[in-house]
């Protein structure tokens, strides 16, 4: 399947961000992930989709290790990043500076409690090196990026927690942007959101794949369809079929992904 996809990805001119070989992932004795291959294309947005408790967060925090804030936790595999080729679960990388390179909003709105300019700031701080001014200007550019600098340009100090879930959660975003990441990994981003802001995150999320490759875990298929260029599908911890999402969703090749996306059964 991933040497397919490969090859699709060559006619299609584009070429993978990243790489899992061969995985698999143990919560202590309790194997969760088994022997997950998958190609991240460069800037496009892949869905991670199957029924709860499938595999599909456990597998998206893989990409930026935290699990290694658990004990007992464990990998066998590589996640290959490209263009140097690191593999990241290589226990001698940083995953500090793993996480300044793969950033993740998570399914919930979670900013700190600091002003909105800390928020945005806060990674840039903690990776060191930085004038205060080049702070400044990547705040800003974040936020621009977020779609939010226009709203809160003029309450930089403001707590965070005076936003509303939508400005949170793009505040989240921007947060994300700060350090430049070549990833970004969504996990259900708009499910804790109204109809408005999660079509202004969706929106957002198309914007923001000219410049950054995006993983998504979403519960929702019609999601997925709406704003993923690819699909992958998963059941009891194993990688079951990837593709373009339109034939993922079209023209299935496997009768669970048939069953499970015309709603037999998850």
């Amino acid at each position: 399947m991933v040497d397919q996809i490969s090859q699709n990805l060559q006619t299609t001119d584009l070429r993978p961000k990243a790489e899992v070989k061969n995985l698999n992932f143990y919560y202590g004795s309790n194997q969760v992930l088994k022997d997950i291959n998958l190609i991240i294309p460069n800037k496009q947005i892949t869905a991670l989709i199957g029924p709860s408790g499938c595999g599909k967060t456990t597998l998206l925090r893989c990409f930026n290790r935290l699990h290694e804030l658990y004990p007992g936790n464990h990998y066998e595999g590589q996640i290959i990043l490209d263009p140097d080729r690191v593999n990241i679960l290589d226990p001698r990388i940083d995953p500090i500076e793993i996480r300044m390179r793969i950033s993740m909003v998570f399914q919930r709105p979670n900013p700190f409690p600091k002003s909105i300019y800390e928020n945005v700031a806060y990674g840039l701080k903690v990776r060191g090196g930085i004038s205060a001014g080049r702070i400044d200007e990547k705040v800003e550019k974040a936020l621009r990026e977020a779609a939010l600098w226009d709203e809160v340009k003029h309450r930089l100090k403001d707590n965070a927690y005076n936003l509303s879930g939508g400005q949170q959660q793009r505040l989240c975003i921007a947060r994300a942007l700060a350090t430049d990441p070549e990833l970004i990994l969504f996990d259900e981003p708009t499910s804790a959101l109204d109809p408005i802001a999660t079509d202004s995150i969706e929106a957002l999320m198309a914007d923001l794949k000219q410049q950054v490759t995006i993983l998504i875990v979403t519960h929702s298929m019609q999601q997925a369809a709406r704003i993923s260029d690819y699909t992958a599908f998963m059941y009891l911890g194993r990688m079951v079929e990837f593709n373009q999402t339109t034939l993922l969703f079209n023209t299935p090749t496997q009768k669970q992904t048939e069953d499970y996306v015309k709603g037999r059964f998850g």
